[in-house]
């Protein structure tokens, strides 16, 4: 056996993933709003992926723009998807839906890639779907809008998964430093259909939280480049996928330690759910375990 080294990135990329939820999450104590944090977010993206251009590749031709396109307007309406569920219903029942996409992407590879998914990742993504659902268990219980939660939360989660296959799929051809910063690109440009629905302009946003608005969306960004990185180099994207659903975990982990550091009071967690959380911990490791070590 031996460690797959490319896989640090989406384990660290899950780490970044966390904190940086919990600085945004911070930001919204000033009343930013769901879209003008997920615009500041687009626009971090759009920035720090452009870095990525220093890489070079072989390019394209601009008849075939519309992949990178492709992939970036399925990974915007992915992130719309989710935070309409989260509006419509409960974290509860919002996030483990979203887990299905391991399940969706190994679908997707098996489709859309020559390669096939082995074995062992069809049970690590399992593993990792009924661990997300342990992780996730809280103490409420979803009372309004179940129905819609489910079925933005499971488009969010197809959207998601079709762009990381598709990267995997047309970045090598491309290079990443040519598609990643064209399909980012695309996503800041997407970001600027949000502007009408904003609760107020973003002038009005409180100088105090823009420092935990910027860093949670430059966070997000440099996390989202990790994981887009390892899929377009390296390939995997079921592996990568099983390995970064560990983020389940971390927020966890987070909020008991040092979520108070950030405003977040989910910390008072009754016997049962300290057990199905501890159980859920257990089959992410143990998936985890199954990539990893090949």
């Amino acid at each position: 056996m031996h460690f797959q080294g490319h896989l640090f990135f989406p384990l660290a990329s899950s780490f970044g993933y966390v904190f940086a939820l919990l600085l945004l999450k911070r930001s919204s104590e000033w009343g930013v709003g769901v879209w003008r944090t997920t615009f500041i977010s687009n626009m971090a993206m759009g920035l720090v992926f452009s870095l990525l251009l220093s890489l070079g590749g072989t390019g394209q031709p601009i008849a075939l723009v519309w992949q990178p396109a492709l992939a970036g307007g399925l990974f915007f309406t992915g992130q719309i998807f989710t935070f309409l569920a989260l509006h419509h219903g409960d974290v509860s029942v919002a996030t483990p839906v979203l887990g299905v996409k391991i399940v969706l992407v190994a679908l997707s590879s098996v489709l859309l890639l020559p390669d096939p998914v082995p074995l062992k990742w069809w049970v690590a993504a399992g593993l990792s779907s009924l661990a997300i659902v342990l992780l996730a268990r809280g103490d409420s219980r979803p009372t309004h809008a179940a129905g819609r939660t489910v079925l933005m939360a499971v488009l969010a989660a197809a959207c998601f998964a079709l762009t990381d296959v598709l990267v995997q799929k047309w970045a090598p051809a491309w290079g990443v430093g040519r598609f990643l910063p064209l399909m980012f690109g695309a996503v800041a440009v997407f970001s600027i259909g949000l502007v009408p629905f904003f609760s107020a302009p973003l002038r009005s946003v409180p100088r105090a939280a823009w420092g935990w608005l910027v860093s949670g969306g430059v966070l997000l960004a440099l996390q989202a480049g990790s994981m887009a990185y390892a899929m377009g180099v390296y390939g995997d994207a079921t592996a990568v996928n099983i390995v970064y659903s560990a983020r389940g975990l971390w927020s966890v982990a987070a909020v008991w330690l040092v979520g108070h550091w950030f405003s977040n009071e989910e910390q008072r967690l009754g016997p049962a759910v300290l057990r199905s959380r501890l159980s859920g911990a257990v089959l992410m490791l143990a998936a985890i375990a199954l990539v990893i070590l090949a």
